[in-house]
Order: C-alpha cells, then sequence, then structure tokens
C-alpha cells in the first residue's frame, strides 16, 4: 500500500483544528454555548497591554516635547508650554507619569532629572504601569484557569502576592523589584507560560525593550570534560533520539555538546545539541536563565546564541563544513537565533533546525535551503508561552520536502548528494495533512500528549518517550531527514557556555566543586545547593522514652537529653530554587547524641563547634517531599525515609503556614518578636540497609529565634502514618513548640551522605 492511501493510525499528529471531540469542541475546552473563560482573559489582558504601550509612548512623545529647545525660544509661552505638559505628566497621580527610560542626554540631563523627582513627587508610578498591571493580573488568571497546579509554584506565589498589594501603585512598585531580583527570577523561572508577558510588563515598567536584541549581549564557552558516568550514558550512534537523550544527560548545568559524526558516505558532518533550563535551576553564571530565555524568544542576539557561537568556533568545524543544530525549551529558541544569523549561515552550512517543546513561531532560517523541524506538545506552555498557540500549518514530510519535483521546498541543500538526499519514505506514516499548503523547509509536528500538568508536559523525557510511543511517524521522518548524519559519532566534546556579565550562582557561598552522584533518576550533582529557599524549625521539648522508642533499635544511638527532656524538631521547608528542582518538605526529627562517646550536655557545646566538628545531630524520622527527584535523593543518598506527599507552605512573613492534605497536617500561626541566630547548619543521620548516614547541611541567611506561642500543629483523625503515629507518640501532634527557628530566606548546600561504621 502506497504511502498516500494507508489509513491514519489511531496515533497520528492532526492540527489544532482537526483534534476535536464529539461534540465539537477541544479537549479541556468547554462544550458549545459557553465562551472559554481562559481565551477571554487572555484577550482581555492582549488589549490591556496594547493600551499600555500606547500610553507610554504617548508619555515618551510629551517628555520629548517637554526636553524640547523650541519650548525656551520666548519665555512667556514657553514656560507655559512647559507647565502644561510638565502637568499632563505628574497631574498629582492623575497623568500619565514618568516614562521611565527616557533619559536625556548633554544639555537636557537637568531638565529630564527634573521631569523625573516631578514625576515621582505628584505622579508617583505611570499609568501606562498601571495598566500594564492590570493586564498582567488577566494573564495570570487565564493560566491559572488552564493550570490550576502552577497555584503551588512557588515564583507564582511571589508574582500573586506582588500583584495583590493593597494599592496598585505599591503593587507596581513590588512587581518592579521582583523582576528586578535576580534571586526571586530563578523562582519565576518555573513560569514559563508568563515569560512573553512578563517581558512586555517589565518593558512597560522600566521603559525600555529588549525585542531588538540585547545590546553588548555576553557569552562565552569553554571546553570541559564530561564525567564517566555521563560520557558512557551517550550515544555512540546518530539518531534523532540520541541526540535529545544526549541532551538530557547534559541537563541543565549550563553545557551544551557538539559532536562529529560520520555519515554513510563517509563525509564527517557536526551536530550541536543545546538543552533547556529547568524551572528552578540557578543559572546566574550561564546564559541559560530567565532573561537569557527572555532575549532567546523576543530576539536574535542573546548571551545564550553568543555563546552556542562561540563554541562552535572553538570546535574547530572547518569552513563550509555542514552543521545540524538541535534543541529543547530555550535551547530551540537559541539555535533558531543561530540559523537566522546570516555571518553564521555564510560561515557553516547550516542544514537541519530541530527544536523540540520551543516556541518557534514564523522565524526563517537565513539559508532558505536550511530544513526546519518542530515537536511541540500542545499542552506544553513553554512551546505557546501565550496559551493561544494558532493552528500551525500542516506538516510536510520529508519526501514531499525532498521531492525534486517540489520546486519550492527542499529538506538538503540542492547540491547535497548524501545519502537520503531524495529518499521517500515509505513504511510509516506522516502527520496528517490539513488543506492548508505545507510551508516550504518546515516539518511541524504538534500532538495531545497524554498530561497537561506543567512543567512535567515540557520535560525532554516526556518528549522522548511520546516520540517513541505516540508519534513514532514523526520520529522516523525525522530520522529519515537526517539520514546524512546516521553514522558513528567519531568525536564528541563538551562545551561550559559562560555569562561573563554575572558572577556565578550564589557566589561565593555555592561556589563548590561537585561530582555526580548515580541514582535511580540520573545523575545527581553533590553536594545539592540550595538557592533560595525558606525554613521554619518547631522545636518541642518530649519524652526520652518515647524518643527512643522511635529511633532504630541500636544500642549506639539514643536521644540527647536537655534536663529531663528530649528534643524533637518539626522542620518545614520550601524550597524555590535547587539543583534538583524547587520542592516543599516537612521533616520529624530527634536529637541524638554522639554515636561513640556520649558525654552530658553535649548537645549544648556542640553550639559552639563548627558543623563538621560536632558531635550530636538530628536523626531524621519521617520525610515528605513533593516532587520524585527529592525523594530518590533522600532516600539513595542521604539514607532518610522520604516518601511523596502533597505539601503547601508559605514561610516568607511573619504569618507561617504549611498544609498537607496527604499527610492530614497542617501548622500555623503568627512569629512573635524574635533575636538574630547563628546560621542553622547542621548534621543529619540516616540509615541505609544496617549502616548510619551522617550528611551534613550548611546555611547562610537570616536565622531568627522566635518564641513558640503563636503557632500551632493540627494533626487530623485520618492523618497518614508514620509521620502522624510518630507525632502522637511524642505527644506534639496537637502542641505548640517551645520555640521556632525560622529563616524567611536562605542558602544552604547538603552534601552526600558519609556511611558510619555504626
Amino acid at each position: 500500500m502506497s504511502r498516500s492511501t494507508r489509513p491514519q493510525p489511531s496515533y497520528v499528529v492532526e492540527p489544532r483544528e482537526r483534534r476535536m471531540r464529539a461534540d465539537g469542541t477541544a479537549p479541556g475546552r468547554p462544550a458549545p454555548g459557553g465562551p472559554d473563560p481562559a481565551e477571554a482573559l487572555r484577550g482581555c489582558a492582549r488589549e490591556v497591554l496594547e493600551v499600555a504601550e500606547g500610553i507610554r509612548a504617548v508619555a515618551e512623545r510629551t517628555a520629548t516635547t517637554l526636553r524640547a529647545p523650541g519650548l525656551t525660544a520666548t519665555r512667556r509661552t514657553g514656560l507655559a508650554a512647559r507647565w502644561a505638559l510638565l502637568r499632563a505628566l505628574a497631574g498629582g497621580g492623575r497623568g500619565l507619569g514618568d516614562p521611565a527610560g527616557t533619559t536625556a542626554d548633554g544639555p537636557h540631563r537637568g531638565a529630564a532629572r527634573v521631569l523625573g523627582a516631578a514625576g515621582r513627587a505628584l505622579g508617583g508610578d505611570s499609568l501606562a504601569a498601571l495598566v500594564a498591571l492590570t493586564s498582567l493580573r488577566l494573564r495570570v488568571a487565564a493560566v491559572l484557569a488552564d493550570h490550576p497546579e502552577l497555584a503551588y509554584v512557588p515564583g507564582m506565589r511571589l508574582l500573586t502576592r506582588a500583584l495583590a498589594a493593597d494599592r496598585d501603585r505599591d503593587a507596581v512598585r513590588a512587581l518592579r523589584a521582583l523582576l528586578h531580583d535576580r534571586t526571586a527570577q530563578r523562582a519565576l523561572s518555573g513560569l514559563a507560560p508568563l515569560i512573553s508577558e512578563l517581558l512586555a510588563v517589565r518593558d512597560v515598567l522600566d521603559g525600555r525593550s529588549e525585542t531588538g536584541g540585547a545590546a553588548g549581549a555576553e557569552g562565552g564557552a569553554e571546553a570541559v570534560d564530561l564525567a564517566d558516568q555521563r560520557r558512557r550514558a551517550l550515544a555512540t550512534e546518530g539518531s534523532f533520539l540520541g541526540f535529545l537523550r544526549n541532551i538530557e544527560v547534559l541537563s541543565t548545568d549550563g553545557r551544551i555538546l557538539v559532536q562529529n559524526v560520520r555519515g554513510p558516505d563517509g563525509v564527517v558532518r557536526y551536530v550541536l545539541q543545546a538543552p533547556w533550563t529547568a524551572p528552578g535551576r540557578p543559572r546566574s553564571d550561564a546564559p541559560q536563565d530567565l532573561v537569557g530565555a527572555w532575549r532567546d524568544l523576543c530576539g536574535t542576539d542573546s548571551p545564550y546564541t553568543r555563546s552556542l557561537m562561540r563554541a562552535v568556533a572553538g570546535h574547530g568545524i572547518p569552513r563550509g563544513a555542514e552543521l545540524a543544530l538541535i534543541g529543547h525549551g530555550e535551547g530551540g529558541n537559541a539555535v533558531l537565533n543561530l540559523a537566522q544569523d546570516e555571518e553564521f549561515c555564510r560561515t557553516y552550512r547550516v542544514t537541519h533546525v530541530i527544536a523540540v517543546g520551543s516556541p518557534v513561531g514564523d522565524r526563517k532560517p537565513a539559508d532558505p535551503r536550511t530544513w526546519v523541524a518542530t515537536v511541540t506538545n500542545q499542552f506544553d506552555l513553554v512551546a505557546a508561552p501565550d496559551g493561544s498557540r494558532p493552528a500551525p500549518a500542516a506538516p510536510a514530510t520529508p519526501a514531499a520536502l525532498t521531492d525534486p519535483t517540489t520546486p519550492t521546498a527542499s529538506a538538503f541543500p540542492a547540491d547535497h548528494t548524501g545519502p537520503g538526499s531524495a529518499k521517500t519514505p515509505a513504511d510509516h506514516t506522516a502527520p496528517a495533512a490539513s488543506t492548508t499548503p505545507a510551508r516550504p523547509g518546515r516539518y511541524d509536528v504538534e500532538y495531545a500528549g497524554p498530561s497537561r500538568e506543567f512543567p512535567l508536559c515540557h520535560r525532554l523525557r516526556e518528549y522522548i518517550e511520546h516520540l517513541r510511543t505516540l508519534v513514532p511517524a514523526a520520529r522516523a521522518d525525522i530520522d529519515e531527514a537526517l539520514t546524512p548524519y546516521r553514522g558513528p559519532v567519531v568525536r564528541t566534546q563538551a562545551y561550559r557556555l559562560k555569562d561573563h556579565a554575572h558572577p556565578p550562582a550564589g557566589h561565593p557561598f555555592l561556589t563548590l566543586a561537585t561530582a555526580p552522584v548515580r541514582t535511580t533518576v540520573g545523575p545527581v550533582d553533590v553536594p545539592v545547593r540550595y538557592y533560595d529557599s525558606a525554613a521554619a524549625h518547631l522545636c518541642f521539648p518530649v519524652d526520652p522514652g518515647a524518643a527512643r522508642s522511635l529511633l532504630p533499635d541500636a544500642a549506639w544511638l539514643s536521644p540527647s537529653r536537655l534536663g529531663h527532656r528530649a528534643l524533637a524538631v518539626l522542620s518545614v521547608h520550601e524550597h524555590r530554587c535547587t539543583t534538583i528542582g524547587p520542592y516543599t518538605e516537612i521533616a520529624l526529627s530527634v536529637l541524638v547524641d554522639d554515636l561513640w562517646r556520649p558525654r552530658p550536655y553535649d548537645a549544648v557545646a556542640d553550639l559552639l563547634r563548627r558543623v563538621d566538628l560536632r558531635r550530636t545531630g538530628r536523626y531524621v524520622l519521617s520525610l515528605a517531599v513533593t516532587t520524585e527527584a527529592a525523594r530518590v535523593v533522600a532516600q539513595e543518598i542521604w539514607g532518610q525515609p522520604a516518601l511523596r506527599m502533597r505539601v503547601e507552605a508559605d514561610l516568607t512573613s511573619r504569618q507561617i503556614r504549611a498544609r498537607s492534605q496527604d499527610l492530614g497536617l497542617v501548622v500555623e500561626g503568627r512569629l512573635g518578636p524574635g533575636v538574630r541566630c547563628p546560621d542553622a547548619d547542621r548534621a543529619l543521620y540516616g540509615r541505609r540497609a544496617t549502616s548510619t548516614v551522617l550528611t551534613l547541611v550548611r546555611a547562610h541567611g537570616g536565622l531568627r529565634l522566635h518564641p513558640g506561642a503563636g503557632v500551632r500543629v493540627r494533626l487530623g483523625t485520618a492523618a497518614a502514618e508514620p509521620l502522624a503515629g510518630q507525632l502522637r507518640r511524642l505527644g506534639i501532634h496537637a502542641a505548640r513548640p517551645l520555640f521556632v527557628l525560622a529563616c524567611p530566606q536562605f542558602m544552604a548546600h547538603r552534601g552526600g551522605g558519609a556511611v558510619l561504621a555504626r
């Protein structure tokens, strides 16, 4: 049966307008007769933002006119005109406001300074900023309507708190501070659906635009060696899924990969592979951060793109050599930007650009012969950051793109003579076509994945699995197009990308040497670094006998006594940005003596020692975390009994709150006056098989000691074990702590577990 007449299988990729339910509505959308609230909110947000940009343009023209030298030609009329324009800008809080970023140079600098001072004194924030705030509120409501799970992302809570200030002007100031705080941007990096809107609002707030390219963008790349564990996981044969798995192996720690592949015709070609920045990952020292994602999305010049150029130049690729660019997420944006650079395309022959989970739009490569492929899960909000992705044109199969009778499209350069240059696949089905003509040189795949949850639907591992099982025809078509790159890998080189404009994230406290540790979820770099976290440690005096009954049956493990009582600690952490992703945790631990030479009051004396010299520590009885990665790391590296549970926590203000429906646990209350304490470095004990595991945690932040009278723990009658039973046996299931150690923002690093001979 020919390709054109073969029946379409059930998994075939269809354009959005054809993916309909039986009642004529798209999946996840309301039934006929009812408007889509999220789409209506997005439409209103776009219109309101256009109004804000128009107001800003009027304010800029007014400010320019105010500084014009012609107004000073006649003293009387010039003074009156200046006063009228100043009132239009300031207006006692009802004017256009001072358009930030319009500061004049030269002889008009003084007038601009006076204008800015007057605007701040009379008008406060600009009217454009206030209108843009309304647009962002509408967009946040639309995103939460489609993806309610984002309400629990720390970055979304920071954003909504800034938007929910008592007054609009206070909200504008809070939002401006949030967007300029690089620490907060690391938490906001999980809000990829709002990247384009945050960029537009930031432009209005600051009176500048980054859409025309990143002037003075810096970037660098240096060759680095991969650890043996990662190197062994890299593909040794060229293939589409092999290249994607390489990107997954690279993780998102600022490294990219360039491979030399010997094709079936014996010609050596080159493949550049670029990853995305995972939500919550800190990348202040590399161009893969939130600001870089903005620049990659809205301009062709960014630190990430420049870093890729330097990596390719440093790899020693001959001029005119054939090069394929493959990227995921922000990496897909960067390689598309690279393909749009005319000088780069004159130096190298960019034959293929493949972007997975990237907002591609209608960007065209500088070389019209370059073949562009996109793979998008329709529920991936990174690939459709405005939430209203237009229906794509029908995908063109490699057969159509390589058919010499098709004058408007080609999968390879016209003079390409390698194998597969005019080959027609005959054993798999292409994505279903629509009546829309195929775009020349493009192969766009859009499909509906099984999950709408973000960021799960954006992870590269999910895309790889979908290409393998859900849309194998699309994978086969792209592999067909990559036939010249289907051969043995003869050289592999990783490059660490650098953004020289910023120091490493967390420098100097978190500038540490790391080493990968193998786990069931992949290699994890240890120490695990926590760049932005909050914590509350509730400390309870408990019966020593009850505490001892919860510890393992080992004679050398006994609770420390403070007088006639032992000390139990219920800790709540909100980790907004870590190297294993953002997560929340609740831990119950008991203070224990030195395992070899217990002495009275060792715990008190240890407060004066460095954490690596302490003889006491806290044994973790139970641990609940919100992500699978955190659970695996806690169990396999630190030897702690971790369970994955749903936990919500807000620890950034004096009013703290943590809730877990799975655990049946609520911690809430208001912290009273506190005193500053030393950083909460700690030694944690766990068990792995028959061995005791010691983990050292070093912290840096503003820890404070508060009385515990205002905070209470409540445990439901149907609370989950084992934590609920342990809390009841200790007698703290409905108690108030003696004191609370709280820190709304701190950094920490947690080393690998050391196995002790006990």
